[in-house]
């Protein structure tokens, strides 16, 4: 039987296992559920080809029943939508032919692959006014290390996706969920790879052939990723690598609502952006303790210091674990999938505007208000410095998001001239920005007497570091625009 080539719509939820016997002893889904233990080996070549085509084989096996399942990487985050393949067979042995993508993704010849990883899986079925759901309680293996995972599926089988969000909604009134990001393929990978760490944004891989609406959907899925990667390690461990990584992917996110404002009403986009910037705050305490800890020597100073931190930390986690934060994912998760800015008549223009040629308007708008503000770098006050160091980030983020759509080699050689002149420029005027708060924070602390603060907030260092981020203005100013 050859394989079957299906789209999947579905929307990922992650739950405590405390979460999940709450939810299954309550009456939210009618009738029994369908019990079933799965068993699913993953299978990859030796350099992982898989993997790095963006592909997942496994077999899995229903009681007697084994199946083989190829699936492709879909968007990164809330509700995915991706290609699989499946096949029944007989053993564990994967079937690679060119029926499936394999071949022709990895260069015509079917590979030879090999077990890298295990998933063992108590799975309860529901179906529920189109809507299967599907309650996993697992654990990947790998090896010597093992992970366990808890999660909800919920399956669109018909009817309209704005379901899968209210039913997300119901579910979390019971229970505090989390929109997941993680296959089961990725969990496994994890284990193989080095111990979890703080996660940077991936690079995104925009295509040529985008309308601006796509592109921003794949960008805002990939922020709403890049924040859910890194949330984990906040909660479970006070990560500081991972905190900064969760404000970079909020203000991401804010920086793709700032570039496509266009495209949006703008009672919708304040809304989120307020909200995002609500959770930046609540996190930014602990980050900028992270950072003054890190200029301190030991002693009472420090202590001092490491104190409040821990205080902050716990007013971040706090933050975290709100209900309003897991609304505001969620929200953002489906007003990006299927939000009613799809649909509308007086933003259908741009959204409708091919990727390449929004970007490229996009791109020369803020480096003309960075090259602008910047002016006079030395003269300016403290807080018109700010200002231009923000729109800096934003037009940081924007040649990130963007890049891949200027793939021609003249291209990516300016772009790579343009971004190292930007990231200097950035540098040198976060030094700037780090030393101008010092002194509010240490107040803040009762510190600013202290003989220790001296060095930290020393403002004899101002001038050099305005005549640094003078010098990488001029730099940024003669780059040449790879988009041009």
């Amino acid at each position: 039987m050859t394989a079957v080539p299906s789209d999947e719509a579905e929307l990922k939820l992650e739950l405590t296992p405390e979460g999940a016997d709450r939810l299954q002893g309550s009456d939210l889904f009618t009738g029994e559920p369908e019990a079933v233990s799965q068993h699913a080996i993953y299978f990859d070549t030796s350099g992982h080809d898989l993997l790095e085509a963006g592909l997942s084989l496994r077999i899995r096996r229903n009681g007697q029943d084994r199946v083989q399942t190829i699936k492709a990487d879909g968007p990164a985050a809330g509700m995915f939508i991706r290609p699989e393949w499946e096949r029944p067979v007989s053993g564990d042995e994967p079937v690679i032919d060119h029926e499936t993508p394999i071949p022709a993704l990895l260069g015509g010849e079917a590979p030879p692959v090999s077990p890298v990883f295990t998933v063992e899986n108590e799975r309860r079925l529901w179906l529920n006014g189109g809507i299967e759901i599907t309650l996993d309680r697992g654990k990947v293996v790998a090896g010597e290390r093992n992970a366990s995972f808890c999660e909800i599926e919920l399956e669109l089988k018909q009817g309209e996706a704005a379901g899968l969000f209210a039913l997300a909604r119901r579910i979390d009134a019971l229970v505090p969920v989390r929109i997941g990001v993680s296959s089961k393929a990725e969990r496994g990978y994890r284990l193989i790879g080095p111990a979890p760490s703080a996660v940077k944004a991936s690079r995104l891989k925009l295509e040529r052939g985008l309308t601006a609406a796509e592109a921003f959907q794949q960008i805002a899925a990939s922020c709403l990723r890049h924040f859910r990667l890194n949330e984990p390690l906040v909660l479970d461990h006070r990560d500081e690598a991972a905190l900064h990584q969760a404000r970079v992917a909020i203000r991401r996110l804010r920086s793709a609502l700032t570039l496509y404002k266009a495209m949006f009403p703008d009672d919708e986009r304040r809304r989120f952006n307020d909200e995002l910037r609500w959770l930046a705050a609540e996190l930014g305490k602990a980050r900028d303790l992270d950072v003054l800890a890190g200029q301190a020597e030991g002693g009472a100073f420090l202590d001092r210091i490491l104190a409040a931190r821990d205080d902050a930390y716990v007013e971040a986690v706090a933050a975290l674990n709100s209900q309003r934060a897991r609304t505001l994912m969620l929200d953002l998760a489906e007003w990006t999938a299927i939000g009613a800015w799809l649909a509308r008549e007086d933003n259908r223009e741009t959204r409708e505007t091919p990727a390449r040629d929004f970007a490229a308007k996009a791109l020369d708008r803020f480096r003309r208000k960075v090259k602008k503000g910047g002016r006079r770098m030395e003269k300016l006050d403290d807080h018109a410095r700010h200002e231009v160091r923000k729109t800096a980030k934003k037009l940081r983020y924007a040649t990130d998001f963007f890049g891949t759509l200027f793939p021609e080699k003249r291209e990516r050689r300016r772009r790579k001239h343009f971004v190292d002149a930007l990231e200097d420029l950035q540098d040198r005027m976060g030094a700037l920005n780090d030393l101008v708060g010092a002194p509010q924070l240490l107040h803040y602390l009762g510190l600013a007497e202290a003989p220790e603060a001296v060095g930290i907030a020393d403002r004899k260092r101002k001038g050099e570091l305005l005549e640094a981020a003078a010098e990488a203005y001029g730099a940024f100013a003669d780059a040449k625009r790879f988009w041009r």
